[in-house]
């Protein structure tokens, strides 16, 4: 299904950079029988989560819609500028009853999910009393002001939202990554301020030696060249070197036989390469770096071979791209461990920033504790109006018990004289 392909492509990105790498999966298959492997159109690969807080909405429709038989049909014609634009999402009046019951009722399931998600996060700021309908307008994945019906509207703007949103995921990752490196170079100067003279200069001489043992490392191939493609060709797939075939080596990667490699297939390619820079025993080696390297790896084939833009390579982008020069002779890759990721600046404004949330949550902080502290000095007065409260009543009851005259053995009053 390949207009599925193309929308839900974009579901197909990491959660976050913290991910551990994506193993490329070892092929034991006879070339031969790849060359005339058919995509498998029943085969279903589940994707991950996108990170996206209408993740799940999003597949579902998307499953409910490849259902309808016209429908489909329509967006198997479609490229993906016209499934981006939402133009047709008009189609769907054309779909059956069925499926658009079925959607009517996933929409009212998302909006009970994000009343509820607003009411918890009212309820944690006190603000119970706020519009539910008003807070809907934030989310702009579906029509708050029809909560019961899933009408072309909701198509449009759940396809416009995905796509917006994915398409600055990767920007976003870039920018989380220099700020963890300018908070990883925060925290190590305040800790240098921490230590005397002597034990600051065998920190610092640690340090630059760790830098230098992370840096030497073996040579990485250019991203997409022939040279990387090969060598994984050999140690991955263990195929002869001298064996190798753009076609096969595409058909063998395309490891849900779509017809197309996308991001998550094309990031796997590169574990090889990073193996060589990046060990997760190394106290040297940070993992988060090595996502970053590989983010970058793949936006760069991308770039260079993805020529539609659609975010995904097609056998025909694949075999055009090892036509160029720079396939055979490809620039040198310059690593991560070969940049700086910000300049003294940026670190200072950071820091600025930091001084200044953590100014603001002491001052919360304070606030909380001064909160508490009324809170205990009204609970302790309650305790004890509570205890006067119980010693008043005490006190009536014994002056109650004393007004009553004494009694004979038989119940009789008892008279007895004034002394």
């Amino acid at each position: 299904m390949r207009w599925r392909t193309i929308l839900l492509q974009y579901c197909f990105l990491l959660v976050t950079f913290l991910l551990t790498a994506l193993e490329a999966v070892p092929i034991d298959i006879d070339k031969t029988k790849v060359q005339n492997t058919h995509p498998v159109e029943s085969a279903k690969i589940e994707p991950p989560d996108t990170g996206l807080y209408y993740d799940e909405y999003l597949k579902q429709v998307i499953d409910v819609l490849e259902t309808d038989k016209h429908f489909r049909e329509k967006l198997q014609k479609a490229d993906i500028e016209e499934i981006k634009s939402g133009r047709l999402s008009k189609e769907l009046d054309l779909v059956s009853h069925h499926v658009r019951t079925k959607l009517d009722e996933l929409k009212r399931q998302e909006v009970g999910r994000l009343r509820m998600l607003i009411k918890a996060k009212l309820d944690s700021f006190q603000g119970v009393g706020m519009d539910h309908q008003a807070l809907l307008k934030q989310f702009d994945h579906l029509n708050h002001m029809n909560p019961d019906k899933f009408e072309s509207t909701d198509l449009d703007m759940l396809i416009k939202a995905a796509t917006s949103d994915l398409e600055h995921y990767d920007k976003t990752r870039h920018e989380e990554f220099k700020k963890y490196e300018m908070m990883k170079e925060h925290e190590r100067r305040e800790y240098l301020k921490t230590l005397n003279e002597e034990k600051r200069k065998e920190e610092e001489s640690r340090f630059e030696e760790m830098k230098k043992k992370h840096e030497n490392h073996p040579k990485v191939n250019h991203p997409g060249s022939k040279d990387q493609l090969k060598e994984v060709w050999e140690e991955t797939d263990g195929l002869d070197p001298n064996d190798f075939d753009p076609k096969t080596f595409f058909k063998l990667h395309d490891v849900n036989s779509d017809g197309f490699l996308d991001e998550q297939e094309l990031e796997a390619l590169f574990t090889k390469e990073l193996e060589k820079v990046y060990d997760p025993k190394n106290e040297e080696d940070d993992m988060v770096e090595m996502e970053e390297e590989r983010l970058r790896m793949r936006e760069h084939v991308m770039n260079e071979v993805d020529i539609n833009k659609d975010r995904l390579v097609t056998l025909e982008e694949f075999l055009k791209a090892t036509e160029k020069k720079e396939f055979l002779e490809p620039d040198s890759w310059e690593t991560l461990d070969r940049q700086q990721f910000f300049t003294e600046e940026e670190l200072k404004e950071y820091e600025n920033i930091i001084a200044l949330q953590e100014s603001e949550l002491k001052k919360r902080a304070h606030e909380l504790q001064k909160q508490k502290e009324e809170l205990q000095r009204q609970h302790d007065q309650l305790e004890a109006q509570k205890l006067e409260y119980h010693q008043v009543i005490q006190q009536m009851e014994q002056k109650k018990l004393q007004a009553i005259p004494p009694s004979g053995p038989t119940g009789e009053l008892k008279f007895e004289p004034r002394m």
